[in-house]
Protein backbone atom coordinates (compact mmCIF):
# COMPACT_ATOMS: atom_id res chain seq x y z
CA UNK A 1 0.00 0.00 0.00
CA UNK A 2 2.61 2.25 0.50
CA UNK A 3 4.14 1.81 -2.89
CA UNK A 4 0.22 2.53 -4.22
CA UNK A 5 0.25 5.85 -1.83
CA UNK A 6 3.43 6.68 -2.79
CA UNK A 7 2.52 5.93 -7.16
CA UNK A 8 -1.04 8.30 -6.54
CA UNK A 9 0.56 11.06 -5.10
CA UNK A 10 3.23 11.10 -7.86
CA UNK A 11 0.49 11.22 -10.15
CA UNK A 12 -1.46 14.24 -9.27
CA UNK A 13 2.14 15.76 -8.84
CA UNK A 14 3.21 14.91 -12.28
CA UNK A 15 -0.42 16.27 -13.88
CA UNK A 16 0.47 19.54 -12.70
CA UNK A 17 3.55 19.17 -13.95
CA UNK A 18 1.91 17.86 -17.40
CA UNK A 19 -0.70 20.59 -17.13
CA UNK A 20 2.30 23.62 -17.47
CA UNK A 21 4.14 21.12 -19.69
CA UNK A 22 1.14 21.46 -22.57
CA UNK A 23 1.43 25.27 -22.37
CA UNK A 24 5.64 24.85 -23.46
CA UNK A 25 4.10 22.42 -25.98
CA UNK A 26 1.23 25.08 -27.37
CA UNK A 27 3.59 27.71 -28.07
CA UNK A 28 6.43 25.57 -29.56
CA UNK A 29 3.86 23.67 -31.81
CA UNK A 30 2.42 26.87 -33.01
CA UNK A 31 5.74 29.31 -32.94
CA UNK A 32 8.49 27.51 -32.60
CA UNK A 33 9.52 29.24 -29.69
CA UNK A 34 9.93 28.22 -26.18
CA UNK A 35 8.09 30.33 -23.43
CA UNK A 36 10.30 30.22 -19.55
CA UNK A 37 7.61 32.17 -17.71
CA UNK A 38 4.83 29.57 -18.55
CA UNK A 39 5.55 28.43 -15.01
CA UNK A 40 5.36 31.89 -13.74
CA UNK A 41 2.26 32.48 -15.90
CA UNK A 42 0.97 29.35 -14.03
CA UNK A 43 1.27 31.20 -10.67
CA UNK A 44 -0.26 34.73 -11.95
CA UNK A 45 -3.55 32.79 -13.14
CA UNK A 46 -3.32 30.89 -9.32
CA UNK A 47 -2.94 34.63 -7.95
CA UNK A 48 -5.55 36.21 -10.24
CA UNK A 49 -8.29 33.45 -8.99
CA UNK A 50 -7.34 33.94 -5.33
CA UNK A 51 -8.04 37.62 -5.89
CA UNK A 52 -11.29 37.13 -6.92
CA UNK A 53 -12.26 34.26 -4.79
CA UNK A 54 -10.73 34.83 -1.19
CA UNK A 55 -13.13 37.47 1.20
CA UNK A 56 -10.21 39.88 1.58
CA UNK A 57 -10.35 40.87 -1.63
CA UNK A 58 -12.94 40.90 -3.86
CA UNK A 59 -14.79 37.59 -2.39
CA UNK A 60 -16.72 36.31 -5.82
CA UNK A 61 -18.00 33.23 -5.58
CA UNK A 62 -15.75 30.21 -6.69
CA UNK A 63 -17.37 28.91 -10.05
CA UNK A 64 -18.27 32.35 -11.21
CA UNK A 65 -14.79 33.80 -10.58
CA UNK A 66 -13.25 30.51 -12.49
CA UNK A 67 -14.14 31.66 -15.88
CA UNK A 68 -13.50 35.35 -15.17
CA UNK A 69 -10.05 34.10 -14.23
CA UNK A 70 -9.37 32.21 -17.25
CA UNK A 71 -10.51 35.24 -19.45
CA UNK A 72 -8.27 37.11 -17.83
CA UNK A 73 -5.30 34.86 -18.54
CA UNK A 74 -6.44 34.77 -22.03
CA UNK A 75 -6.43 37.93 -22.41
CA UNK A 76 -2.77 38.73 -20.60
CA UNK A 77 -1.29 35.88 -22.57
CA UNK A 78 -2.99 37.62 -26.39
CA UNK A 79 -1.34 40.92 -24.58
CA UNK A 80 1.87 39.42 -24.28
CA UNK A 81 2.36 38.37 -27.77
CA UNK A 82 1.23 41.32 -29.13
CA UNK A 83 2.90 43.86 -27.52
CA UNK A 84 6.01 42.01 -26.03
CA UNK A 85 6.82 39.31 -28.45
CA UNK A 86 5.72 40.53 -31.41
CA UNK A 87 8.84 43.71 -30.90
CA UNK A 88 11.11 40.57 -31.55
CA UNK A 89 9.30 39.13 -34.44
CA UNK A 90 11.73 37.31 -36.79
CA UNK A 91 14.36 37.46 -34.62
CA UNK A 92 16.34 34.46 -33.05
CA UNK A 93 14.84 31.79 -30.69
CA UNK A 94 17.88 33.15 -28.44
CA UNK A 95 16.56 36.84 -28.16
CA UNK A 96 12.75 35.10 -27.52
CA UNK A 97 13.97 32.29 -24.85
CA UNK A 98 15.76 35.69 -23.52
CA UNK A 99 12.64 37.70 -23.37
CA UNK A 100 10.69 34.90 -21.86
CA UNK A 101 13.09 34.22 -19.21
CA UNK A 102 12.93 38.47 -18.08
CA UNK A 103 9.20 38.21 -18.60
CA UNK A 104 9.43 35.66 -15.78
CA UNK A 105 11.16 37.61 -13.45
CA UNK A 106 9.19 40.72 -14.21
CA UNK A 107 5.40 38.64 -13.30
CA UNK A 108 7.20 37.64 -9.93
CA UNK A 109 7.89 41.10 -9.11
CA UNK A 110 4.05 42.39 -10.47
CA UNK A 111 2.49 39.36 -8.10
CA UNK A 112 4.72 40.19 -5.25
CA UNK A 113 3.85 43.44 -5.29
CA UNK A 114 -0.33 43.26 -5.34
CA UNK A 115 -0.14 40.17 -3.82
CA UNK A 116 2.57 40.20 -1.33
CA UNK A 117 5.97 37.44 -0.87
CA UNK A 118 4.23 35.16 1.76
CA UNK A 119 2.14 32.11 1.30
CA UNK A 120 -1.65 32.32 0.54
CA UNK A 121 -4.40 29.60 0.09
CA UNK A 122 -6.66 29.69 -2.39
CA UNK A 123 -10.24 29.37 -0.97
CA UNK A 124 -11.35 26.44 -3.08
CA UNK A 125 -14.14 23.98 -3.01
CA UNK A 126 -11.78 21.58 -4.16
CA UNK A 127 -9.03 21.59 -1.06
CA UNK A 128 -9.64 20.12 2.20
CA UNK A 129 -11.76 16.84 1.08
CA UNK A 130 -10.47 13.09 1.00
CA UNK A 131 -11.51 9.80 -0.90
CA UNK A 132 -10.12 6.61 0.85
CA UNK A 133 -9.97 3.36 -1.08
CA UNK A 134 -8.92 0.77 0.76
CA UNK A 135 -5.60 2.19 2.20
CA UNK A 136 -4.82 4.73 -0.16
CA UNK A 137 -5.77 8.15 0.11
CA UNK A 138 -6.74 10.53 -2.66
CA UNK A 139 -7.46 14.73 -1.80
CA UNK A 140 -10.60 15.87 -4.08
CA UNK A 141 -7.99 18.13 -5.38
CA UNK A 142 -5.48 15.50 -6.55
CA UNK A 143 -8.63 13.89 -8.25
CA UNK A 144 -9.59 17.14 -9.84
CA UNK A 145 -6.22 17.31 -11.42
CA UNK A 146 -5.86 14.33 -12.53
CA UNK A 147 -9.48 14.09 -14.65
CA UNK A 148 -9.05 17.95 -15.48
CA UNK A 149 -5.51 17.20 -17.10
CA UNK A 150 -6.60 13.97 -18.94
CA UNK A 151 -9.34 15.87 -20.60
CA UNK A 152 -7.62 19.08 -21.32
CA UNK A 153 -4.89 17.10 -22.89
CA UNK A 154 -7.46 15.08 -24.84
CA UNK A 155 -9.46 18.07 -25.94
CA UNK A 156 -6.44 20.24 -27.05
CA UNK A 157 -4.45 16.93 -29.34
CA UNK A 158 -7.80 17.08 -30.90
CA UNK A 159 -8.38 20.59 -31.35
CA UNK A 160 -4.96 20.52 -33.22
CA UNK A 161 -5.43 17.37 -35.00
CA UNK A 162 -9.50 18.23 -36.40
CA UNK A 163 -9.57 21.82 -36.64
CA UNK A 164 -9.01 24.51 -39.36
CA UNK A 165 -7.35 26.72 -36.49
CA UNK A 166 -5.04 24.22 -34.87
CA UNK A 167 -4.30 23.14 -38.32
CA UNK A 168 -3.35 26.48 -39.20
CA UNK A 169 -1.16 26.96 -36.17
CA UNK A 170 0.79 24.13 -37.30
CA UNK A 171 1.32 25.21 -40.55
CA UNK A 172 2.63 28.80 -38.92
CA UNK A 173 4.92 26.91 -36.85
CA UNK A 174 6.49 24.96 -40.08
CA UNK A 175 6.87 27.87 -41.84
CA UNK A 176 5.48 31.33 -41.00
CA UNK A 177 6.28 33.03 -44.09
CA UNK A 178 4.89 29.83 -46.56
CA UNK A 179 1.90 30.23 -44.00
CA UNK A 180 1.35 33.58 -44.52
CA UNK A 181 1.15 33.84 -48.56
CA UNK A 182 -1.20 30.78 -48.16
CA UNK A 183 -3.53 33.25 -46.16
CA UNK A 184 -2.97 32.18 -42.70
CA UNK A 185 -3.22 35.32 -40.11
CA UNK A 186 0.12 34.39 -39.00
CA UNK A 187 0.08 37.20 -36.18
CA UNK A 188 -3.58 36.73 -35.48
CA UNK A 189 -2.49 32.77 -35.22
CA UNK A 190 0.02 33.11 -32.57
CA UNK A 191 -2.11 35.68 -30.38
CA UNK A 192 -4.87 32.80 -30.34
CA UNK A 193 -1.80 30.39 -29.42
CA UNK A 194 -0.97 32.83 -26.45
CA UNK A 195 -4.70 33.31 -25.00
CA UNK A 196 -4.53 28.91 -24.73
CA UNK A 197 -1.53 29.05 -23.05
CA UNK A 198 -2.61 31.75 -20.79
CA UNK A 199 -6.04 29.99 -20.49
CA UNK A 200 -3.87 26.50 -19.82
CA UNK A 201 -1.42 28.00 -17.47
CA UNK A 202 -4.46 29.47 -14.89
CA UNK A 203 -6.32 25.60 -14.40
CA UNK A 204 -2.92 24.60 -13.54
CA UNK A 205 -2.47 27.49 -11.36
CA UNK A 206 -6.40 26.54 -9.77
CA UNK A 207 -5.49 23.23 -9.14
CA UNK A 208 -1.99 23.60 -8.14
CA UNK A 209 -3.17 26.29 -5.55
CA UNK A 210 -6.25 23.72 -4.82
CA UNK A 211 -3.79 21.18 -3.54
CA UNK A 212 -1.73 23.81 -1.13
CA UNK A 213 -0.48 27.49 -0.40
CA UNK A 214 1.15 29.07 -3.19
CA UNK A 215 3.55 32.10 -3.25
CA UNK A 216 5.25 34.09 -6.47
CA UNK A 217 8.28 31.52 -6.27
CA UNK A 218 5.87 28.67 -6.92
CA UNK A 219 6.65 29.84 -10.81
CA UNK A 220 9.69 28.14 -10.64
CA UNK A 221 7.73 24.66 -10.99
CA UNK A 222 8.22 25.75 -14.74
CA UNK A 223 11.33 24.13 -14.57
CA UNK A 224 10.51 20.57 -13.95
CA UNK A 225 7.39 21.06 -16.02
CA UNK A 226 10.25 22.24 -19.21
CA UNK A 227 12.20 18.78 -18.16
CA UNK A 228 8.99 16.85 -18.47
CA UNK A 229 8.37 18.52 -21.92
CA UNK A 230 11.20 17.50 -22.86
CA UNK A 231 11.49 14.11 -21.89
CA UNK A 232 8.07 13.15 -23.08
CA UNK A 233 8.92 14.63 -26.65
CA UNK A 234 8.72 18.56 -26.89
CA UNK A 235 6.54 18.56 -29.96
CA UNK A 236 3.70 16.00 -28.40
CA UNK A 237 0.75 16.93 -26.34
CA UNK A 238 0.15 13.35 -24.94
CA UNK A 239 4.18 13.79 -24.35
CA UNK A 240 3.94 16.46 -22.41
CA UNK A 241 1.54 14.86 -20.19
CA UNK A 242 3.44 11.55 -19.78
CA UNK A 243 6.49 13.96 -19.40
CA UNK A 244 4.62 15.20 -16.34
CA UNK A 245 3.50 12.02 -15.04
CA UNK A 246 6.89 10.15 -15.03
CA UNK A 247 8.68 13.17 -13.35
CA UNK A 248 5.98 13.46 -10.52
CA UNK A 249 6.25 9.91 -10.11
CA UNK A 250 10.04 9.85 -9.64
CA UNK A 251 10.04 12.23 -7.43
CA UNK A 252 8.21 10.81 -4.44
CA UNK A 253 10.00 7.30 -4.88
CA UNK A 254 13.15 9.10 -5.08
CA UNK A 255 12.55 10.99 -1.84
CA UNK A 256 11.44 7.41 -0.33
CA UNK A 257 13.88 4.97 -0.98
CA UNK A 258 17.19 7.23 -1.90
CA UNK A 259 19.14 9.23 0.18
CA UNK A 260 17.97 13.13 1.27
CA UNK A 261 18.13 15.55 -1.94
CA UNK A 262 18.23 12.94 -4.48
CA UNK A 263 14.62 13.61 -5.25
CA UNK A 264 15.75 16.95 -6.02
CA UNK A 265 18.12 15.78 -9.07
CA UNK A 266 16.43 12.65 -10.39
CA UNK A 267 14.05 14.39 -12.95
CA UNK A 268 17.10 15.65 -14.22
CA UNK A 269 19.19 12.82 -14.22
CA UNK A 270 16.49 11.15 -15.94
CA UNK A 271 16.39 14.21 -18.20
CA UNK A 272 20.37 13.58 -19.11
CA UNK A 273 19.85 10.21 -19.46
CA UNK A 274 16.87 11.11 -22.07
CA UNK A 275 18.38 13.78 -24.17
CA UNK A 276 21.66 11.04 -24.45
CA UNK A 277 19.53 8.00 -25.79
CA UNK A 278 16.73 9.42 -27.20
CA UNK A 279 16.92 13.31 -27.85
CA UNK A 280 13.60 13.81 -29.48
CA UNK A 281 12.08 12.44 -26.97
CA UNK A 282 10.39 9.68 -25.25
CA UNK A 283 7.17 10.05 -26.97
CA UNK A 284 8.44 12.52 -29.93
CA UNK A 285 6.95 11.63 -33.67
CA UNK A 286 10.11 12.82 -35.51
CA UNK A 287 8.56 14.84 -38.78
CA UNK A 288 10.30 16.11 -41.49
CA UNK A 289 9.86 19.76 -41.76
CA UNK A 290 8.02 21.09 -44.43
CA UNK A 291 8.66 23.61 -46.99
Amino acid sequence: MDVVQLLVSGLANGCVYGLVALGFVLIYKATEAVNFAQGDLMMLGAFVTLGLVNPQYLGIPFWLALPLALLIMAAIGYLIDATILRAVFGESQTSVIILTIALGFVIRFVVGVIWGHDPQSLHSPLAGGDLRFGGVVLSVADLAVIITTLLLTFFLFQFFQRTRIGLAMQAASQNQMAAYYMGIPVKRVQGLVWALAGVVAAVAGVLYASKGAIDPNAGFIGIKAFAAAVIGGFGSLPGALFGGIIVGVIEPFAARYLPPGYSQIAPYALLILVLVFRPHGLFAQVRTKKV
